[in-house]
């Protein structure tokens, strides 16, 4: 008896180990209005035995209230839980579900359909591996379906699952599925992604949600549940570039002092050589430290605490690099900016920019163009199509910018390094988070007017003595904290 309580307490603890190990998948769901996201993840929640007993007592009561499946359980209001999304069956905000198989652990983003609901798509789909674009096979590849798969290449996803649905309203034709699969392929492949599979489906019948249907003989892929445990995603990481932006200086006491952060790109391992930037001082890395013991090396995005073998001076906002892969250093940089705020961009106005651990103060120079997300259009006043008046941006628009900055950031292309390519403008009055953007590339000197010196303060003409340098020093330090840096000359 005592024997067969230590096997389960065994089997247990190797169970809790395994699911531990398993990874993790983050996707979105995106398509237009009534496509049928929130049903496809209701149903992947409800035939994959995710719904508890009381769940379901109150989704088939549910249904049978506000439901809009006439006899079928509406899997909708498994997410929809919002009042006014029951109210009018959309989806207005991001909910989140999570749900495990023997396989893999997913968070499913379900994201809005509507266009004015573009930035709480972008919200959603900021740290997606794979998104799911929902077609209804009646309509085929309409305009929506054209902005989210743009939106969704714009966040650098590089997994696309084309879901065609309410494939049981068309008596599941295989010559209407391959009609719509040949229509978006030509409309993706200059967007430059990857990995794009396509299933047909029904959401509310469940047909290829969890099982293969035995009403498409002509499908020879994958059931969708299957294709989600199985998708490749652990090349989706940068690997090659170490990047380590520093959150926290942790020195519990005298005898220890390391650098906190997570991993952004690349593998550090111990004895490696580092470089502190904007300092430049360079040292081996002593340890990498976690909670669990130390490792002899760490990848993204793993969180640890490095410690050095030199006392070199870095603190939040710092970068440690390898001194032979160094990332671009710069004030000036272009990005594509999604304006997430209710009140239009003021091109006057100063913000504060985030990007990694780094904060600075910023300023949006110039408007290259606006993108009409619907037809892929470049609107701008150089060739016509945007007024000048037109040029800040409004709710929801995206636009090709230059961003000039108070002092240099740590950053590489976007498309190349997710984690140090992006960044968000903060208003720095009501706090609100602005704008999101993906950094393209740094400014060529020549491309704008602005010197790439930080400025200087001679303290010579102004007929300040070295007596003061000290406390003027601490001023310019002061001000480069709080992202406004000055040099000190004499």
């Amino acid at each position: 008896m005592e024997q067969n309580k230590d096997k389960k307490i065994v089997d247990i603890k190797a169970y809790l180990d395994q699911d531990e190990q398993k990874d993790q998948l983050r996707l979105l769901t995106a398509g237009s209005v009534d496509d049928g996201k929130s049903t496809l993840i209701g149903r992947l929640l409800f035939d994959s035995k995710k719904i508890y007993e009381d769940q379901l007592v109150a989704l088939e009561r549910d249904s049978k209230r506000v439901g809009n499946a006439g006899d079928h359980i509406d899997y909708a209001l498994l997410l929809d839980g919002l009042k006014a999304e029951r109210e009018q069956g959309i989806t207005i905000d991001v909910a989140y579900r999570y749900f495990s198989t023997n396989k893999r652990k997913f968070i499913i983003a379900d994201t809005p359909g509507h266009e004015q609901y573009t930035r709480n798509m972008i919200t959603g789909g900021s740290t997606a591996n794979l998104a799911i674009i929902l077609v209804d096979a009646r309509l085929g590849v309409i305009t929506q379906t054209r902005r989210h798969t743009f939106l969704v290449s714009l966040l650098g996803i590089k997994h696309v699952v084309l879901a065609v649905n309410k494939m049981d309203l068309v008596d599941f034709a295989e010559e209407r599925f391959n009609a719509i699969v040949a229509e978006y392929k030509q409309f993706v492949e200059p967007l430059g992604i990857p990995d794009v599979n396509c299933i047909p489906l029904s959401a509310l019948e469940g047909d290829n949600v969890v099982e293969r249907s035995a009403r498409t003989p002509w499908y020879k892929g994958q059931a969708l549940l299957d294709f989600l445990e199985t998708v490749h995603i652990g090349n989706d990481h940068n690997f090659a570039d170490f990047r380590y932006p520093v959150q926290y200086v942790l020195r519990p006491n005298l005898n220890f002092r390391g650098f906190s952060g997570k991993v952004a790109s690349g593998v550090v391992r111990k004895g490696d050589t580092v470089m502190a930037l904007p300092s430049r001082k360079t040292s081996k890395v002593k340890s990498i430290v976690t909670y669990d013991g130390e490792l002899d090396y760490a990848f993204p995005p793993q969180s640890v605490t490095l410690t050095l073998e030199d006392e070199i001076d870095v603190s939040r906002g710092e970068m440690l690099v390898h001194p032979d892969n160094l990332p671009m250093e710069d004030r000036n940089f272009v990005a594509m900016l999604v304006w997430m705020d209710e009140e239009p961009m003021d091109m006057g106005k100063s913000f504060f920019i985030k990007q990694t651990t780094n904060l600075s103060r910023a300023r949006v120079e110039e408007v290259a163009y606006k993108v009409d997300v619907n037809t892929m259009e470049h609107l701008s006043v150089a060739n016509g199509r945007l007024a000048p008046e037109k040029l800040p941006l409004q709710l929801n628009q995206i636009a090709r910018v230059r961003i000039t900055t108070a002092k240099e950031l740590f950053f590489d292309p976007y498309a190349r390094n997710k984690a140090c390519g992006s960044f968000i403008l903060i208003d720095p009055i009501t706090n609100n988070t602005s704008a999101v953007g993906m950094i393209i590339d740094r400014v060529a000197i020549d491309a704008n007017n602005l010197t790439e010196e930080v400025p200087a303060v001679s303290l010579s003409k102004l007929g300040i003595g070295e007596e003061h340098r000290e406390a003027i020093e601490k001023v310019a330090k002061e001000l480069d904290r709080q992202g406004l840096a000055v040099k000190i000359v004499k």
